[in-house]
């Protein structure tokens, strides 16, 4: 279903305002000024009478019989900080806000639940979405007309935002009914949009070959990636496609994620200089990014560039995601040890400025005033490198080989004279002392803006990406700062046995689905029991919250709000996981971790009536999930390729790898060196003590540490050997 948002607006009117913008340091703080979310302390000193989403809000609404503006974004997005420039700081614009309806700002990051709920209403009335998010409610809080970013006068084929607010106002007062019935219709949309029609059976290998087909269908063989620009990273689907390579040897699934990563490592989505990915792509070369860095990316796209290390053995691939993880570790984690959320795409108004880089500005910084050698033009990053792609054989200055290695020139290979760094010739030359005395400039500028936000979802998926990190690169560092984090969501974001989002704001599904995911890693590379056992308190709390034992699937929420007018089950791997995804593929590894794995789900009931709970495996629990979203799985698996991650878990024969042994031994250490080292998507590691009565019952032979590898809890004959090992591994 979907229809046209605000249809009762057609005769809508194009006209123009004005207005100035105040000083903040002569105006007082509205409500926002209490909160914690960075976002919406960047609103605290607008003129507009914002209230954060609560029921002071909507209460207030009630009374006075008020539409409600509802505006979602987070602090590091571009357009966000736009239309707050052009109409939120507007002294006219905020006074007809204030006059006709309550106005709520929230953070998309603190509450994706009712973020998704409001975005699905957005994208199924005008078939677009993105943030920010302008949507109007009843008192209710259901939606009635629906936009992102609105200019303050009419543009871009847009209607200006004052003639808009005016607008519905009108209509509000003079066809109240109407409106009423437009929102019941919208709310009966994203019920139909949020339920699901799978079955009771687990689907079948054929989603798995469809969404191959269709992600190479979309592949860009020239440039990588999938569709045309803009270009996002979208490590879920180079998760998909490499398990898929692995399941049946297809060697295009392997190119496409290999090519796909080495084309974003190489090109200006990729911060050259200081480490870390970039939002996504502006074009479909990966050459100009849109500046934000956000921290889901970071994360799964260090796992991602550490499984084509493991495929491949390509240092490239491992220098990416050891200068990714080193970026986090330097910008982007707390005192305390969490990880912070995002940096923003501006600094000092301008999108970019804190990256780009003009010819004269590396001239200068490397102490040459050039060697005659011609710059580069603009070019197809194809014909760069034919021009480009063998390194000079005489002795150049450095500022003339760096420009050459990373396409610099004076026109700019943007504008402005403004110049992406991005790799331009190959093979490329040592050019670490540049890029560091570069850096080292760099760091003096104003930098863009930190939302130092700590989400334990985000945390979680962080945590999984430094403990790939430290397996396959053997690095310390890494396995102690996941450690870290785990100990600061523990400390500050769990609480009576629940975790929390933020120290404020409540959990939902994913991050229960993330964090223990995370701490099942923190398990395979730490082997510190206490990981694994808080994996499994979490699954079931997860389970008893969100589970729905009557069809299938988790819940986004645990239903207990009543402002989140719609209860969702999100399957959409878009740049994060959903929430299905990552709890399927948690309860299919700790099954395997036991074999004997249960976990209590319980049905609260009314207030003081008694949880009624049955008993099912974790296995089990899984399988439905993915039953539950079998239409999904057939028609559209391109849309789900993380939930195709695990319904290749499932129908596959994951390894049990057991070791019984000293832990400390170099033995130990040389078998659990092979399993890192070696590509395996679908297994789980253990000491034998650590596990369920199969596990424990396995012991070390002669007193050598042993490898048991198995199948099914079948195991192979077992060995002392490491190379016989590495063998069974393969």
């Amino acid at each position: 279903m979907r229809r046209q948002c605000g249809c009762l607006l057609a005769g809508l009117v194009m006209l123009s305002s004005t207005g100035m913008t105040a000083d903040h340091s002569t105006r007082k703080p509205n409500r926002l000024v209490h909160e914690k979310s960075p976002y919406l302390l960047q609103h605290a000193y607008n003129p507009v009478d914002w209230f954060p989403w609560g029921e002071e809000a909507f209460a207030k609404a009630r009374q006075e019989n008020k539409p409600i503006f509802l505006s979602i974004g987070y602090s590091t997005c571009h357009w966000c900080h736009v239309m707050e420039r052009e109409s939120f700081e507007n002294d006219a614009i905020a006074a007809l806000m204030n006059a006709y309806f309550i106005c709520i700002k929230l953070d998309r990051e603190e509450r994706p639940d009712i973020d998704k709920i409001y975005m699905t209403a957005v994208q199924a009335t005008t078939g677009s979405g993105g943030w920010p998010m302008s949507v109007w409610l009843t008192p209710e809080l259901k939606p009635f007309f629906c936009g992102t970013y609105f200019p303050p006068d009419s543009r871009y084929g847009r209607p200006g935002f004052k003639q808009l607010i005016e607008k519905l106002h009108e209509v509000w007062e003079s066809n109240h009914d109407g409106i009423l019935a437009q929102a019941k219709d919208i709310t009966a949309t994203i019920e139909q949009h949020s339920g699901l029609s799978g079955g009771d059976k687990l689907p079948d290998e054929s989603p798995l070959r469809l969404g191959y087909e269709q992600f190479r269908g979309s592949f860009d063989e020239t440039h990588g990636g999938f569709g045309g620009a803009p270009k996002f990273p979208r490590p879920v689907t180079l998760n998909f496609l490499f398990r898929y390579f692995a399941r049946t040897g297809e060697q295009k699934a392997r190119d496409m994620a290999l090519q796909t990563l080495r084309a974003m490592g190489e090109g200006g989505m990729f911060d050259q200089l200081g480490g870390g990915f970039h939002r996504y792509s502006v074009d479909e070369r990966w050459l100009v990014s849109h500046f934000e860095k956000m921290l889901y990316d970071q994360a799964q796209l260090v796992s991602s560039y550490i499984d084509a290390y493991q495929i491949t053995r390509d240092p490239f691939y491992a220098d990416i995601a050891r200068r990714t993880c080193d970026y986090v570790l330097r910008d982007m984690t707390s005192p305390d040890g969490g990880f912070y959320s995002a940096e923003d795409a501006d600094s000092e108004g301008v999108e970019g400025k804190f990256y780009v880089w003009t010819r004269e500005e590396v001239e200068q910084v490397l102490a040459v005033g050039g060697s005659g050698i011609p710059a580069a033009t603009p070019q197809t990053p194809s014909t760069t490198r034919r021009d480009k792609n063998v390194a000079p054989t005489s002795p150049t200055e450095p500022a003339d080989l760096f420009c050459r290695a990373y396409d610099v020139d004076r026109p700019g290979n943007w504008e402005h004279g403004l110049n992406v760094l991005h790799v331009a010739m190959h093979p490329l030359p040592d050019l670490a002392d540049s890029r560091q005395k570069l850096f080292a400039v760099r760091e003096k500028r104003v930098r863009p803006h930190r939302d130092e936000k700590i989400l334990t979802s985000w945390n979680g998926l962080m945590i999984s990406a430094l403990c790939r990190a430290a397996q396959a690169l053997d690095e310390p560092r890494y396995r102690q700062a996941a450690e870290r984090a785990a100990g600061f969501i523990r400390s500050r974001h769990y609480r009576a046995g629940k975790l929390s989002r933020t120290e404020t704001a409540p959990a939902v599904v994913d991050d229960y689905a993330f964090f223990a995911n995370g701490l099942v890693d923190l398990y395979e590379t730490t082997f510190e029991p206490q990981w694994l056992m808080k994996a499994r308190e979490l699954a079931d709390t997860m389970i008893e919250l969100f589970y729905d034992r009557e069809r299938g699937g988790f819940f986004m929420t645990d239903g207990r709000d009543p402002s989140v007018i719609v209860r969702a089950k999100e399957d959409y791997d878009g740049a994060e996981p959903s929430g299905n995804s990552m709890a399927a593929l948690l309860l299919l590894r700790l099954a395997e971790f036991t074999g004997d794995s249960v976990a209590a789900v319980g049905d609260r009931g009314g207030e003081g009536g008694r949880a009624q709970r049955a008993r099912l495996q974790y296995r089990e629990i899984a399988e439905k999930t993915l039953a539950a979203f079998t239409t999904h799985l057939n028609r559209a698996p391109h849309a789900v390729p993380q939930m195709l991650c695990a319904l290749d878990f499932a129908l596959g024969k994951p390894k049990q790898i057991v070791l019984a042994g000293a832990r400390d031994a170099e033995e130990t250490r040389a078998m659990i060196r092979a399993v890192h080292q070696t590509f395996l998507p679908n297994k789980v590691l253990l000491f034998a003590e650590d596990g369920g009565k199969f596990a424990q019952a396995l012991k070390p032979i002669d007193g050598k540490t042993t490898a048991y590898v198995c199948e099914n809890f079948t195991c192979q004959l077992p060995t002392t050997d490491l190379q016989q090992f590495k063998t069974l591994l393969r």
